[in-house]
């Protein structure tokens, strides 16, 4: 346990000591990000360790420590947490609109030079002309042919009449039989771009935030407390004769009845649509239903950690599980940011449209990570019977 301790404390010093050395500006290099993220690693571990492994621990000391590491593990992760999810949301938007996958620069750029100006009253696209013709306006492609008015134009020039009044049918056919794809990328540029403007705002707050509690006092403090701990373990008295073997298992017992408690009967249905219940409650607080799935996401953090101190090999069916439940929470709160997003005052709507489906293909995407997990964890307990 000591050991463990001082190897997690040494882990914390040392990345701390590169992302000082490679610098964290307003634009943070590839270093510091890595760097952030073993400081990460290391506090999550240290963490979780003084929580499962308490009894053996000074109760004072890691009582005050506790926090002040979930402090500083939160506190670096935000940054990280709203670029993923941008990116998660951005490559969501291109695979439901049947574009290829764009940067968020080059999608808040798309989103830019995307149509604008009110719709009209029957929410089509704004068109040229009479409101009965089917070609797209002025400086717009139809249906993603920028060639399109080229070829018509030349057809008429020509006086082919005929080729031209085919040309008009065809293209009023796909937009007949296709509105809704032709509606989501219209819409899906502006939603990106609405996203970006947000998930980005949020991201340079938290990057701010992130590097002024590395400067803080508090920050200080804490480091100070990782570097005794990294030559000194305060250990309780009784810590000699200790055995962490059932520390371990009360962890796991912990984790299993969480477990129990989740709609595992349901989740094992493949397309059960149980995620996407209750998904128009105006509430904006996060989905009630997914918060005991976080909570067994944390305790299967700690029973890995608990595992990790004695000495035991990673399990494959923990780890899957594991990114299992990473990947309901990335699902569940980037379905949060686009339902967010979609309250914006006075957008359009297509980018609403947009954002409506973006929120249902993310909690779909729950619902299928909690198939994976509910699939991982019957093997895992195959495994240990």
């Amino acid at each position: 346990m000591a050991g463990y301790l001082r190897d997690r404390a040494t882990e914390f010093l040392r990345a701390l000591r590169l992302h000082r050395e490679a610098g964290a500006g307003a634009a943070a290099s590839e270093g510091s990000v890595a760097a952030a993220r073993a400081l990460r690693r290391a506090a999550r571990r240290v963490s979780a360790s003084l929580h499962t492994f308490q009894p053996v621990l000074d109760p004072d000391w890691s009582e005050a420590m506790r926090p002040e590491l979930a402090w500083v593990s939160g506190t670096l992760a935000l940054e990280h947490a709203y670029a993923s999810r941008l990116e998660q949301l951005l490559t969501a938007l291109h695979r439901l609109s049947g574009a290829p996958p764009l940067s968020p620069r080059a999608a808040a750029a798309d989103g830019e030079n995307a149509p604008q100006g009110p719709p009209a009253p029957d929410h089509e696209p704004r068109t040229g002309g009479t409101r009965g013709n089917s070609l797209p306006a002025e400086g717009e492609a139809g249906d993603g042919h920028p060639a399109h008015l080229r070829r018509t134009a030349t057809a008429t020039a020509l006086g082919g009449t005929r080729t031209a009044t085919a040309t008009l049918t065809a293209t009023a056919d796909r937009r007949v039989t296709a509105p809704d794809r032709g509606n989501l990328t219209v819409g899906a540029a502006k939603a990106g771009a609405l996203l970006d403007r947000q998930l980005t705002l949020a991201r340079t707050r938290a990057h701010s935030t992130a590097l002024q509690a590395l400067g803080s006092s508090r920050f200080h403090a804490v480091a100070d407390k990782v570097a005794v701990l990294a030559s000194e373990v305060p250990l309780s008295p009784a810590a000699d004769r200790a055995d962490l073997r059932p520390l371990a298992d009360a962890a796991r017992e912990r984790l299993a009845d969480a477990v129990a408690a989740l709609p595992l009967l349901t989740a094992g249905s493949p397309y059960n649509a149980e995620a996407l219940v209750h998904g128009l409650s105006p509430d904006p607080a996060p989905h009630p239903q997914d918060a005991p799935w976080h909570q067994v996401r944390l305790l299967l953090r700690l029973h890995r950690y608990a595992l990790e101190v004695l000495h035991a090999g990673p399990d494959p069916g923990l780890l899957a599980a594991g990114g299992a439940l990473d990947r309901h929470r990335d699902a569940s709160e980037a379905a949060a940011a686009a339902a967010q997003a979609a309250r914006t005052p006075r957008i359009a709507p297509a980018t609403a449209y947009a954002l409506g489906v973006l929120h249902a293909d993310q909690r779909h995407e729950v619902e299928a990570a909690r198939y994976a997990f509910q699939r991982a964890w019957q093997k895992e307990a195959l495994g240990t019977l």
